[in-house]
């Protein structure tokens, strides 16, 4: 089933269908604030971002999206319980240095929490690994060894596993392939992964 794009990302299509009008929303390494302008555009949710880059930020705020600056692995203890309805982390968090806390704190100030990750378990990947006896570098992963701002690599089952071992419940899921949702096989055939979870 083909996936419509917003701002050229099939991932902020299916994470704006999971964001009901009005939330109050929190996006971690929001960047320019392009997914966030878009979600009070038009879903009217009350936006707020963390972005660790300051030309980013200032993009963010040109935009009209309340972001200030800050890591997201240190600033979300700030933040009371329940804080927000919806607290996003799109491909970010395969670049943070602690997951599982960061995981948790979204869990703790946020009644959802909707991750989106590339998904190191697609057959490209392994084959790219296989073949070329290196880090594999595809589409999806460009970067060279040495310049990857990745630092965990994590697949759809190590995914899950964290999230059962958690007691965590996975409300929704999806997987991509290009502009394609993928049903079978997810862990192999699944560029991208986009999960809702609730604690």
């Amino acid at each position: 089933m083909k996936v419509r794009e917003v701002l050229g990302r099939s991932d902020y299509a299916l994470i704006s269908e999971l964001v009901p009008q009005g939330s109050q929303v929190l996006d971690l390494g929001c960047g320019d604030g392009a997914l966030l302008a878009f979600l009070q555009a038009t879903k009217g949710v009350e936006a707020r971002g963390i972005e660790l880059q300051p030309e980013l930020v200032q993009a963010a705020v040109a935009r009209g999206v309340p972001v200030y600056q800050g890591d997201v692995e240190s600033s979300l203890s700030e933040y009371p319980d329940k804080a927000f309805d919806y607290v996003i982390l799109s491909q970010t968090v395969q670049e943070t240095r602690r997951p599982l806390h960061i995981l948790t704190q979204m869990l703790r100030i946020g009644s959802h929490a909707i991750i989106a990750f590339p998904n190191f378990g697609h057959w490209r990947v392994r084959f790219a690994h296989l073949v070329s006896g290196r880090a594999p570098r595809t589409r999806l992963f460009p970067y060279a060894w040495h310049d990857s701002p990745n630092i965990h690599f994590l697949t759809v089952l190590d995914f899950e596993e964290l999230v059962r071992a958690q007691g965590w419940s996975m409300e929704r899921r999806f997987f991509l392939s290009g502009h394609k949702q993928v049903s079978g096989l997810p862990n192999l055939r699944a560029e991208i992964a986009v999960y809702m979870l609730t604690k």
